[in-house]
Parts: structure tokens; C-alpha cells; sequence
């Protein structure tokens, strides 16, 4: 059984500042571990439901994150970025039983965690997809459904696994942090392991397998970006339309085509 990962940091435990989450800043090593550890606990989960292989994506910012020695041995990781339009779920395919979201965050726009973002913090105030807010965790999801990989498990924070459990009830969702204003109310960091070692061996194991996520067969992709000269750069890529000053849209039959658009407008 191959099971895939996907990683961020910004809703690994008691991250609530860009210094914690940047390389450049003496405080990122505390929260690089953290994040290596909960990725780590997240792979034991996944054997003790009987996974062989785990591909885990290291999927934030500079993709050079986890600490690859830390990981069990049967883990593969993805480190840094190919181009690839999947991005954050680089190399999945239709043949993982099931994927996992580890220290996913909280979308662009809303106040779920002081580092809320979707894919760009620095130029985009939201997206859309087929008129819903969208985020990160949805983008993918959405991905990986239309390869009929089940995203079965989520740790982060309350926003996100919030998200989570409204798009589908049966993934086992992680609460490790609770944004507030500009700051968390995180639980202890070893606890948080404790409990996304659990869930992930939980989710791999009960999840109803059968019921399969239903693709839209029409999807439009709509950007507001927090500068207008972003807006009218973007209107150029073939097949987009301008809203507004702000905003451009992209109408597509095709989940691939989607986040190819995505990946070269943001």
C-alpha cells in the first residue's frame, strides 16, 4: 500500500509568525523540527495501518525543510520544486491508496491563523473555484480527487480542519493550533504527535474507501490579486478574462488545466 504526504509548515504546531516559518531566521530551526516531527509521527501512523511506501512532498516555500534522516526509512521525500503545475502534491498518482495533509493552514482571507495565505501571501487576496473560497487543502484535494486519491487525514489548525470536515466527514482532521488575532493557542508539541501518529493510522484504516469525491465536469478559477498591475499581467495567459481592476477568471472542463493556469498566474 502506498499512502502520499504532503507537508507545510504554517499550521504545524505553535507556528504563528513568517520568522518561524522562514530559513533565513534563527527561530525557523525550532519550528523545522517540529514540523519534521509531525510529519515523521504521520508516516508511523501510516505503517501501523500497513503502509510499504510513503512519498512525502516537503511542500513550503523553499521545499527544503524536513530533515530527511528523521523520517522512518520506508519514507521517499520531494524536496524542492520541479515546475510541476501539481505542486504541493508533486508526483501523486492514481496508484496512492491515500493521501495526508500535515500542518496545512488556514486559506487566504480568512482568520483562522495569523499566516492564512493561499499559495502566495505576498499577491493574491483570494481564489476561487466554481464560486467557493478556495484553499490550499482544497486545490489539492481536488487534485488528488480526480486521480481517485481520497485526501483521508489533515493536522493544523481549527480553520482548516474545519474546511476539512465540510467537504467530507470522514477524514480524521488534527487540530494542533487555534488562530486568534495575530496569535495561536496552540496544544503541547508532543501531544500534537501523539495525536497525528493516531489519526493517520485511524484514517488509513476506516476510511470508506468506495465513496469516491465527484469532480466538477465545468471549473472556473477566479484570482484577485492585491495589486491591479498583477491583475492585468495575468489577463494575458490564454483563455483568462479580467473582473475587475483586481480580479481575473479561467473556465476549464479540466482539473490538470486548472493548476496549470493557477501555477503560472500566481
Amino acid at each position: 500500500m502506498k499512502i502520499y504526504i504532503s507537508a507545510d509548515i504554517e499550521g504545524v504546531t505553535g507556528v504563528c509568525h513568517w520568522d518561524e516559518a522562514g530559513k533565513s531566521h534563527p527561530d525557523y530551526v525550532e519550528h523545522r523540527r517540529q514540523m519534521t516531527a509531525e510529519v515523521a509521527a504521520a508516516c508511523e501512523g501510516a505503517l501501523a495501518a500497513g503502509a510499504k511506501t510513503i512519498m512525502v512532498k516537503d511542500a513550503h516555500a523553499s521545499g527544503r525543510n524536513i530533515i530527511a534522516g528523521q523520517l522512518p526509512p520506508e519514507a521517499e521525500l520531494i524536496r524542492g520544486w520541479s515546475g510541476h503545475p501539481y505542486g504541493m502534491v508533486q508526483e501523486i498518482t492514481s496508484e496512492f491508496r491515500a493521501a495526508l495533509f500535515i500542518g496545512y493552514h488556514s486559506r487566504a482571507g480568512s482568520d483562522g491563523n495569523p499566516l492564512a495565505h493561499t499559495f502566495s501571501s505576498g499577491k493574491i487576496a483570494y481564489i476561487r473555484v466554481n464560486d467557493k473560497f478556495a484553499s490550499e487543502f482544497s486545490i489539492n484535494r481536488l487534485i488528488a480527487a480526480d486521480l481517485g486519491v481520497p485526501v483521508v487525514g489533515i493536522s493544523g489548525d481549527e480553520a482548516i480542519c474545519r474546511e476539512a470536515l465540510e467537504a467530507d466527514p470522514h477524514i480524521s482532521a488534527v487540530a494542533v493550533q487555534k488562530g486568534i488575532g495575530n496569535s495561536v493557542v496552540a496544544i503541547n508539541p508532543r501531544l500534537s504527535l501523539e495525536k497525528i501518529r493516531t489519526a493517520c493510522q485511524t484514517a488509513i484504516s476506516d476510511y470508506p474507501y468506495k465513496m469516491k469525491l465527484a469532480v466538477p465536469e465545468k471549473l472556473q478559477l477566479e484570482i484577485r490579486y492585491k495589486q491591479h498591475t498583477q491583475a492585468y499581467r495575468a489577463s494575458f495567459y490564454p483563455g483568462v478574462e479580467p473582473v475587475d481592476a483586481h480580479t481575473v477568471s479561467y473556465r476549464t472542463e479540466s482539473v490538470f488545466d486548472l493548476v496549470r493556469a493557477k501555477t503560472f498566474l500566481i
